[in-house]
């Protein structure tokens, strides 16, 4: 046992006293103690209601990825258009969003960090009404592809502007959990856009693929018209030298209205000294501090890596073919695989709601570890299954259902661990004056491997059909790899704690370090340093 040793304003240990606990940071311990937030405030639900708002971003993405996958099933959208369920024509419909996204890439840095984090949500749901507006009424494919295109550009603001917006506004005590939370939104989108699909499969004409494009509206004017009311993120206002705006925001949300609430000041100082009114964000063209340092290629390894391992799982596949999968199987109905699909996004959200309060608790690496291990588990039983049921001369019902049960199964795992953490992890992962710019990096290289995703699954499918699973194993034995040498452990930390870690020679031995601490009404008091865990 060490000698009792303090850090700067934590009260000295006393024996006998308090609760023991292992915290990644001595300081947010003690500042949580003293202040001992309540989430089920007034204060704190009119925050939620600022948060809810930028949720609906992630709702605008969810709808597109259970929409295109259920039209691409309608008879009568194949039939107007002239499509295939696979193929490079379906390939090229799907991708062009995927490619607007990529370009949209390039200018949601710049629009988030000129206008800040509200305005960015204002001007990526306008332009998805836009694309909205194109691809909705559209006459000829050319057409709808430009509509779906106009919509990738504009998701791509979203898409950084919304979960910069959640991880800057809340609360220190719950962050985890609720940028987690973000992702989730995912699913409330998907939900009523697979059951609005299922519903409509059976309208007659146009309108059955026609109605469900309009409803894309929905959730990005929810976005136009929400934001005017929300207040801008206290570190966006502070890098613009606004800094009463930011205590006041910060004393309203954080203290409850006290200005010296040790959560406040530990929050307000933090960010006084790691945010500058000259950073790179101040220049739209200035990319260079993503790359410019051993600490900022460390953070590039993990943004760009969970870019890639999310979209690369498997995902993909169950996102925008499920039908395809499923025929795979046996399962030969539209209407059917539309309520497959449907079910399948209703499960998916719960478990990522659930997964989303297990961030905090868990840590970061070990859900990502212990998940992407399952995944190779569950596509090697799916690929012999698919391969030993998947003829079509097979008359065995329940190696048919075991397959699909594995499919969902890997969406459930998917969902608990990779969906929260697809917008938790690169937020915290990036310094503030780099959020904006890495984000947009980050989704660029999502969009390059959903790209992946959107055209190439299509047209292999075609020719090797299931033995495409092979490539889900390899690659997330990689994952499992990568993600154990590399990624850092950022759970307990306020965002600009967070820094030090990606400061030290090796920012993953660096993460996994541990205080132990004893919780007293006075505070928290550090009992030992320097307690090293290992995940």
């Amino acid at each position: 046992m060490s000698e009792v040793k303090t850090a700067p304003n934590v009260p000295a240990y006393q024996p006998g006293q308090g609760k023991k606990e292992v915290v990644a940071n001595v300081l947010l311990a003690d500042a949580l103690a003293q202040a001992k937030p309540n989430p089920w405030t007034a204060r704190m639900f009119k925050l939620y209601f600022f948060l809810l708002i930028a949720f609906l971003n992630s709702c605008i993405n969810g709808y597109d990825g259970s929409l295109m996958g259920g039209i691409n099933a309608m008879k009568t959208y194949q039939s107007y258009f002239n499509m295939k369920d696979v193929g490079s024509s379906t390939g090229l419909v799907f991708s062009i969003y995927t490619i607007g996204n990529i370009v949209g890439s390039f200018f949601c840095g710049p629009f988030t960090d000129w206008w800040g984090r509200r305005w960015g949500m204002f001007i990526g749901a306008s332009i998805i009404i836009l694309g909205t507006c194109i691809q909705a009424p559209s006459t000829s494919k050319a057409m709808f592809i430009g509509g779906r295109f106009i919509l990738g550009f504009g998701v791509a603001t979203c898409a950084t502007a919304g979960p910069s917006y959640v991880a800057e506004m809340a609360h220190p005590a719950w962050r985890g959990t609720i940028t987690g939370l973000y992702n989730t939104f995912w699913f409330v989108g998907g939900v009523p856009a697979s059951w609005v699909l299922w519903g409509t499969e059976g309208i007659k004409g146009d309108l059955s693929w026609r109605l469900p494009i309009w409803l894309q509206a929905v959730a990005s004017g929810g976005v136009i018209i929400g934001c005017l009311f929300c207040p801008e993120t206290p570190r966006w206002l502070i890098s613009n030298d606004r800094h009463e705006e930011a205590l006041e925001i910060m004393t309203e949300f954080y203290g409850e209205g006290d200005r010296e609430s040790p959560i406040v000041q530990l929050t307000y100082n933090e960010m006084i000294r790691e945010i500058t009114t000259e950073g790179s964000d101040k220049r739209w063209w200035d990319y260079r501090d993503l790359f410019n340092s051993s600490s900022s290629w460390w953070r590039m390894f993990c943004v760009i890596g969970m870019a890639f391992f999310g979209q690369w799982a498997g995902n993909g596949a169950i996102s925008y073919f499920l039908p395809v999968l499923l025929k795979a199987v046996g399962v030969e109905s539209p209407k059917t695989q539309l309520l497959y699909n449907a079910i399948l996004n209703l499960i998916s959200f719960v478990m990522s709601t659930i997964g989303a309060r297990f961030t905090d608790r868990l840590g970061r690496r070990p859900v990502l570890l212990i998940a992407t291990a399952l995944f190779v588990i569950e596509w090697s039983i799916v690929t012999a299954l698919t391969a030993t049921y998947g003829r079509e001369d097979n008359t065995n019902e329940n190696g048919s259902r075991a397959a699909i049960a594995f499919i969902y199964l890997f969406g459930i795992t998917y969902s608990f661990a990779y969906t929260p953490l697809q917008a938790l992890y690169p937020v915290e992962c990036l310094s503030f004056e780099t959020r904006a710019k890495g984000m947009g990096m980050y989704n660029l290289f999502v969009n390059i491997a959903a790209f992946f995703n959107t055209y190439a699954i299509p047209v292999a499918w075609e020719r090797v059909q299931w033995r495409f699973y092979y490539l889900y194993i390899a690659w997330n034995i990689f994952q499992v790899i990568f993600i154990y040498f590399f990624f850092v452990e950022t759970k307990g930390r306020t965002l600009e704690e967070i820094n030090e870690i990606f400061d030290a020679p090796y920012p993953k031995k660096k993460s996994l370090e541990k205080h132990v601490v004893v919780i007293t009404e006075h505070g928290a008091a550090e009992k030992y340093f320097g307690l090293e865990t290992h995940a």
